[in-house]
């Protein structure tokens, strides 16, 4: 049982590091709060369910949540959010209506029930003698194989250092020659899209209702809050603080009282230590 628990909080732990990296790149990258950040969450989570009612194979999940995420993304970025750049409090405002608009539309669409996706792994693996979901696994280790390479990629690629120079100096990057709105679209796009990535992924272990991206937002924010912006390294550490905590907690108490703990852990943060666990450079 002990095993069992610890392979749910690493769960739990991917799952919410999966979700709050796009959060991170937007809020913490280009200054935009990314209020809508859960509804694009959503949206990837219903991928499964559009690709089963036009009778796809379960393959088509990914391209049907990836070309989705992308094109909604990029209509609200070239229209709204690219003339709200640094500025927190009018992107909030914004981003805020555009999740009440994408929230609606899939109620008008999908209707409000809940919708069920199947596993497309199905099965248990067995682990030291005891049995965990196979599909559980595999997220579990694409998430450890993403963020690695995700690193990478940021420290060492042309592109991620570009994207660095635009975030400490946009002035100057664009004086070097660095089309920074086309950035600023590409980051916005690709965070959005990894919010729908983990949606889809998350979508067969979870109910899906045009409801469940608050939830996901909320605890994204406290994972922020926790780990501080602007390092991967502090979006895995409160990722790990704020999943952990509440998996362990609710797995003792319950649902509600891991909630609660979490809450008041990140008003702490915010009290003691509002920069959270790591600051950027």
């Amino acid at each position: 049982m002990t095993l069992v628990l610890l392979l749910n909080i690493f769960w739990q732990i991917s799952v919410l590091a999966l979700v709050t990296i796009g959060l991170a790149i937007v809020f913490g990258q280009l200054g935009i709060m990314n209020m809508a950040h859960g509804e694009f969450v959503m949206i990837g989570a219903y991928a499964p369910v559009i690709t089963a009612q036009w009778g796809l194979d379960w393959w088509w999940q990914l391209p049907v949540c990836l070309l989705s995420t992308a094109i909604i993304a990029l209509i609200i970025e070239r229209t709204i959010v690219r003339h709200l750049y640094g500025r927190l409090f009018d992107s909030l405002l914004a981003t805020w209506g555009i999740s009440l608009l994408l929230r609606e539309l899939v109620e008008i669409i999908f209707g409000r029930g809940y919708q069920f996706v199947a596993t497309p792994v199905a099965g248990a693996t067995l682990v030291m003698g005891n049995e965990y979901p196979t599909y559980r696994l595999l997220v579990i280790v694409f998430t450890l194989i993403s963020f690695t390479g995700l690193f990478v990629w940021y420290r060492r690629s042309r592109l991620g250092t570009r994207i660095r120079a635009m975030v400490e100096n946009p002035v100057l990057a664009r004086s070097a020659g660095i089309n920074t709105g086309r950035l600023s679209a590409t980051s916005f796009v690709f965070g959005c899209m990894t919010a729908g990535l983990a949606g889809m992924l998350v979508a067969p272990t979870i109910r899906v209702e045009p409801m469940m991206g608050v939830d996901f937002l909320i605890k994204s924010f406290f994972a922020l809050v926790v780990g501080g912006l602007g390092t991967l390294q502090g979006l895995v550490t409160g990722s790990t603080i704020i999943a952990g905590s509440q998996s362990i907690v609710s797995s003792v108490l319950d649902q509600t009282y891991g909630y609660i703990f979490v809450l008041v852990l990140s008003i702490l943060f915010l009290w003691i230590r509002p920069n959270g666990v790591y600051r950027s450079n």
